[in-house]
């Protein structure tokens, strides 16, 4: 956990423990659902959820962030399974990916989630929330031809995000449409204040009453022909009816495949994506703490690393820290990382005790528990929020969700980083000095202070304002403060005033030029100031 976190693992067992019951029931379809968007079996998206909880829950620094298998790798999951020809040389991929992630750790790779924006973070949770609506709309009217888990606009079954919910008028079923109604109400219920004050209202969490109620009804719909919920619309996790039928269910790697190159661009591939989602994850799992805990990220690579070696061994899907789960994790209240440890002891005991009750829970029920979850990382309030900041938060933070939801969550968040990117050039384009000809004095000299760091970022405002100078002009291009510049910027200076300046009948002074020519110079991201 957060170095500055100095709570013990069982001091919030009150928080901790009905927070993993919701995040398991939220897990569970996820991970059945993510598995077979995959083309790999149903119980490896299971076998990714229980190392995701309990190993990478162990190891992990993140005090409320919950791993398992991750929407955004089932596309590089389907074609690598295709590619590699079966999935025990497909596993053996998730293995080196794990090593390769430990390396990353171990060479302080974790930096790099320090370098999201928070437009863009904002506009990732936010994109996500629209997404989960949008996907679980179907649910809750009874169309289930999506799987859970599926986060990308072109989907499995052949339709987009939005085509689906036309579709799915042709497939209403009114015994579902009743449990997401009363699921509903119960959940809207448990969030008013009144019933916050209830001493078992703080006990029970709304999200398992409302399971629960949707277990309830689906047992007594069962033979009524008009409101009977068939098993396309309820979980389906796999069911051994032996002991030697569940062990059948693990899948160990293909190691005499070591020799094959094309596994380790596979690997490495999966490594990549995995840790870009997970760095994602944590940075906005850490913004939704309400304690503002900050995750260690190198340690995180390292956990996540050693979940995927465990889980390629006995045949699991890849891992990631995921937001879905996470966020539902600190919306029930969790206060540490033992909510994550135990949803992943609960997803391996009731897949081995009671697979056939969780086969009775509704997807409706659970798809009523993530729309309150969409909206709650959606809220209007949110996007009112980050208006109110201006155009430099709006349009990346627009950006990001406009490309998670006509795309997927890495091409979103891809363009809302060229965005913000773009930004960055363009205001150390235009802001970085201050330069108004007409206000210039006659025979007074053009004062340029340079900054102690100029970068290369910083040669287009520069030139700009040289190309502004009149003939005639004195200008004194004072570097004398400066530490640090950058070569370009430098061979620049020397362009204008031994070749441009004279051209142009301009007189140019650039004191501290030959020290900086002799000192060398470094690279920086710092702006200019120009004083007139």
């Amino acid at each position: 956990m957060d170095v500055n976190d100095k709570t013990g693992l069982f001091d919030n067992l009150k928080y901790d423990i009905p927070a993993s019951l919701v995040v398991f029931l939220v897990a569970l379809p996820l991970c059945l659902g993510i598995a077979l968007a995959s083309g790999a079996p149903l119980f490896s998206g299971i076998i990714a959820g229980v190392i995701g909880g309990i190993i990478v829950g162990s190891i992990s620094g993140s005090s409320l962030g919950v791993s398992g298998p991750a929407a955004g790798l089932a596309a590089i999951v389907l074609s690598a399974i295709e590619d590699l020809g079966s999935f025990d040389i497909f596993i053996l991929a998730v293995v080196i990916a794990g090593a390769f992630q430990v390396l990353l750790g171990i060479l302080k790779a974790g930096v790099i989630g320090y370098y999201f924006p928070n437009a863009v973070i904002k506009g990732m949770l936010s994109g996500i929330g629209i997404i989960i609506i949008l996907k679980q709309i179907p649910h809750a009217l009874g169309y289930d031809k999506d799987p859970e888990g599926d986060m990308s606009f072109i989907q499995p079954d052949g339709h987009t995000t939005f085509s689906e919910l036309a579709y799915m008028l042709d497939s209403v079923t009114p015994g579902v449409m009743i449990v997401t109604a009363i699921c509903m109400t119960i959940l809207i219920i448990w969030e008013q204040p009144f019933i916050k004050k209830l001493s078992f209202a703080k006990l029970i969490p709304g999200p398992l009453v409302a399971v629960i109620a949707g277990v309830v009804l689906e047992w007594f719909f069962d033979g009524i022909p008009s409101l009977d919920i068939t098993e396309e619309h309820l979980v389906s996790i796999p069911v051994a009816k032996s002991v030697p039928k569940f062990l059948d269910q693990f899948t160990t790697p293909d190691f005499s495949q070591l020799g094959n190159l094309h596994l380790y661009v596979v690997a490495f591939t999966i490594a990549v994506v995995a840790s870009l989602e997970t760095l994602l994850s944590v940075e906005a799992t850490d913004k939704l703490d309400p304690e503002k805990r900050v995750t260690p990220t190198n340690q995180e690579l390292i956990a996540q690393g050693c979940g995927n070696i465990v889980s390629g061994l006995i045949g699991g899907l890849p891992i990631t820290q995921v937001i879905v789960r996470s966020s539902a994790n600190i919306q029930i209240g969790a206060k540490s990382k033992l909510s994550a440890i135990v949803h992943g002891v609960l997803l391996m005991g009731c897949a081995i005790i009671i697979p056939h009750i969780l086969n009775m829970i509704p997807l409706a029920s659970l798809a009523t528990v993530l729309l309150v979850i969409g909206y709650k990382l959606a809220k209007p309030s949110i996007f009112k929020e980050i208006y109110n900041k201006g155009l430099s938060q709006l349009i990346p933070y627009l950006i990001t969700i406009i490309g998670i939801v006509f795309t997927d969550l890495l091409t979103g968040i891809g363009l809302g980083m060229i965005i913000a990117f773009v930004q960055i050039l363009w205001i150390n384009f235009k802001t970085p000095y201050h330069y108004d000809p007409d206000s210039q004095k006659s025979g007074e000299p053009i004062h340029i202070q340079l900054s102690e760091n100029v970068s290369f970022l910083n040669k287009a405002g520069i030139l700009n304002t040289l190309n502004l100078f009149k003939s005639g002009s004195h200008v004194i291009i004072d570097t004398t403060k400066t530490k640090t510049i950058h070569p370009d910027v430098i061979e620049m200076l020397d362009d204008f005033k031994n070749l441009q300046a004279p051209k142009r009948n301009i007189q140019v002074e650039i004191p501290g030029l030959d020290r900086l020519h002799q000192k060398g110079s470094l690279d920086s991201l710092s702006d200019l100031v120009i004083k007139n």
